[in-house]
């Protein structure tokens, strides 16, 4: 394939799986910002975590909320729990990799935050042990989440799936999809 074809071909891919998205029920979308809106304006707050590229969208939300999306507001509170490489390490070290968001959760999350996962597999483990503990201590949860969506689409009060098993056509969903919250809750507070 010659590389002119390689990037058509990309950019159908990622059209196609957007089409179908916008084609299916989009109320987990406008769900999960009305959760987070209700939260902020509540004095929650906003606890996002994942692995890998989901690692970086729940640090790209924290930022959007923190500091803007498109319109000038209040800061909005939130962070990810992604970002403390010695808070990542210890746990990691000490308890291990599973537990390094679930045991941020028990010290950071309080009743009527919003914890949000992201998993394109919907099946990491940590990002499970994570929306459980959350469950556990009072926040919402919602999930981002590729394929059928794994136990982790489940175990949450709000699900976005984008159905596809190819990582990086679901990472360009997600994004496309975390864009779409981020600018509904902004638009709530300007």
């Amino acid at each position: 394939m010659r590389e002119s074809e390689l990037v058509k071909a990309t950019l159908t891919e990622t059209i196609e799986l957007h089409e179908r998205v916008k084609q299916g029920d989009l109320g987990a979308v406008t769900e999960a910002a009305a959760m987070i809106i209700e939260s902020l304006r509540q004095d929650g707050r906003v606890l996002a975590f994942g692995n890998g590229g989901s690692a970086a969208d729940a640090q790209h939300v924290a930022a959007e909320f923190v500091g803007r999306f498109l319109r000038e507001r209040r800061a909005l509170a939130a962070m990810a729990l992604t970002t403390d490489t010695s808070v990542l390490t210890a746990l990691g070290n000490d308890y291990s990799f599973d537990r390094v968001f679930a045991r941020q959760i028990e010290a950071l999350g309080r009743s009527g935050d919003v914890a949000l996962g992201i998993s394109t597999s919907g099946q990491s483990a940590n990002v499970m042990a994570g929306l459980e503990a959350a469950r556990g201590q009072g926040l919402r949860t919602i999930a981002v989440t590729g394929g059928d969506g794994g136990p982790i689409g489940r175990l949450v009060d709000v699900h976005i799936n984008v159905p596809s098993t190819s990582t990086p056509r679901v990472q360009e969903v997600h994004r496309t999809l975390l864009h779409v919250v981020c600018d509904l809750v902004e638009r709530a507070f300007v």
